[in-house]
């Protein structure tokens, strides 16, 4: 039988098993994502082509996960923002660290990002440098700019620029801002801090809309079973892992293709089962080749993960934009063998980019986190929270 065990703290080391699949499966959404949303650009709609070719029906499939990658990263964000969180919460600043954390993370690649999209657009006559916006309908307005960096895109202004991706990081830039607010409900025995926390709580929910709040469940199964392990045999294992795919492949082929309310139950069960597989995971790893293979890689694609996900949209225009002399305005043909190629380039130059872009920026996280702290609590005094 097996045994489930509440964990004291959520278990982030690196040579546990689950922490090598963790690295993995943000790399893979986010591989996941790029290839979905280039083969919708390049490529015309699947139920548009007329007897599209083997070739074109596998890339098709392989490329039709990307909102259960979306429900990956939910899930594998509460396990170790929220994660995370529990672990420091008795440490001197742990809110004030978590919320430099946090803005540090999304900031260090949004800025950049935007700013690139502001230059192509720019270089494509999209944007008029002359004629600044300040219209909340405006893509490329000053408020989207600022709306987009605290995640209020899809609420009241549109993502950036046109970059679609982006609507996802209004839900985590709020589950972000909810999980620590529940958590101090709940830890302070201030009767005024609980009321004011309520109040902010309400405040919130009364500005999301229902699909927001309704994934957060998601997002906090995470959180709440990174503290927990179960110990079983393989046999277990394998049935979970087994059960999570025959799950992605039955949503993939037979279940609602977006993430809305009417849509929930099912990701909700996805989840269900991959936070069990994942707990299941929760023992050390055996050194050897193979693993510590699977583990550099894992590492290698999930440090620049965020990066590729909010970048791929504006570069993918921007290649074919260059690309556009060569391919001419139409779209790539699925029955052409060689423009499966053409694909194939375009992605890995997508994702080489995206690699590129994020050596100045998102590598560079942590050195700023601390830079970023030692400005901050320098000019004050200590505080304990």
């Amino acid at each position: 039988m097996p045994k489930i065990t509440l964990l004291q703290r959520a278990n982030l080391s690196e040579d546990q098993w689950h922490s090598v699949l963790i690295s993995l499966l943000r790399g893979l959404a986010a591989l996941q994502v790029a290839a979905a949303h280039l083969r919708a650009q390049a490529y015309p709609g699947f139920a548009t082509v007329q007897e599209p070719s083997l070739a074109f029906q596998g890339l098709a499939v392989a490329t039709g996960f990307a909102y259960l990658a979306v429900i990956v990263f939910f899930v594998l964000s509460g396990w170790l923002v929220g994660g995370s969180l529990l672990n420091r919460l008795d440490t001197e600043r742990a809110i004030a660290n978590y919320a430099v954390d946090r803005v540090t993370r999304l900031w260090i690649v949004l800025i950049p990002t935007f700013g690139a999209m502001v230059l192509f657009g720019m270089a494509t006559a999209t944007l008029d440098p002359a004629r600044p916006s300040f219209a909340l309908d405006n893509a490329y307005s000053a408020p989207a700019f600022i709306g987009n960096l605290v995640g209020l895109q899809n609420i009241f202004v549109p993502e950036f620029g046109g970059n679609f991706p982006l609507w996802s990081l209004s839900n985590e830039t709020w589950y972000y801002v909810l999980f620590p607010l529940l958590v101090m409900l709940f830890r302070t025995q201030s009767t005024f801090h609980r009321l004011l926390i309520l109040l902010a709580v309400a405040a919130i929910v009364h500005l999301l809309n229902e699909a927001i709040l309704l994934y957060f469940s998601i997002w906090l199964l995470g959180a709440a079973f990174s503290r927990v392990r179960i110990e079983c045999g393989p046999f277990l294992r394998w049935a979970l892992f087994l059960g999570l795919v025959a799950a992605a492949v039955f949503i993939r082929l037979k279940g609602k293709s977006h993430i809305a309310v009417d849509s929930f139950v099912q990701y909700l069960l996805f989840s269900l089962i991959f936070v069990f597989f994942l707990s299941s995971m929760q023992f050390q790893r055996a050194r050897g080749r193979l693993t510590d293979w699977l583990n550099r890689i894992g590492r290698f694609f999930s440090e620049f993960s965020f990066t590729l996900y909010v970048l791929h949209i504006p570069f993918m225009a921007a290649l074919l934009h260059v690309a556009s002399p060569i391919l001419g305005e139409g779209r790539l043909d699925p029955n052409r063998p060689l423009h499966l190629l053409v694909y194939l380039v375009l992605y890995l130059v997508l994702v080489a980019g995206a690699y590129l872009f994020h050596l100045p920026f998102e590598a560079n996280t942590y050195r700023v986190r601390e830079w970023l702290k030692t400005v901050l609590y320098a000019r004050g005094r200590p505080v304990r929270v």
